[in-house]
């Protein structure tokens, strides 16, 4: 029997990040007109800084979610957008948890 291994890289992405449209479209490997369209759907926000739009570095993760959601289970935005909402949920739920559960630091 073959063994497959793979080799996963990346690097963390911090809150305080700001992106304009264009290195948000760059990075993600998207289109600056997709990424608007997101931004109409809700899925991404721009942050409320002068004339041009920018981004924090979580839109990054997002918009990679969105982009796994399409293409591995054809998901339309507006239920990328109800799946993001719901595992942003389930995240805040398990911290929660996490910190009132015995023996957690």
């Amino acid at each position: 029997m073959a063994v497959t291994s793979y080799v996963i890289s990346g690097h963390v992405v911090e809150e305080d990040l700001e992106l304009s449209l264009t290195e948000l479209s760059q990075t993600c490997c998207v289109d600056a007109e997709w990424l608007l369209v997101l931004v109409e759907e809700g899925i991404i926000e721009p942050l409320e800084t002068g004339n041009q739009p920018r981004f924090s570095g979580l839109c990054i993760q997002r918009v990679r979610t969105v982009q796994r959601l399409q293409q591995d289970l054809g998901v339309n935005l507006s239920g990328a957008a109800l799946t993001l909402s719901l595992l942003e949920e389930i995240n805040a739920l398990r911290a929660r948890l996490a910190a009132l559960e015995p023996g957690s630091d």
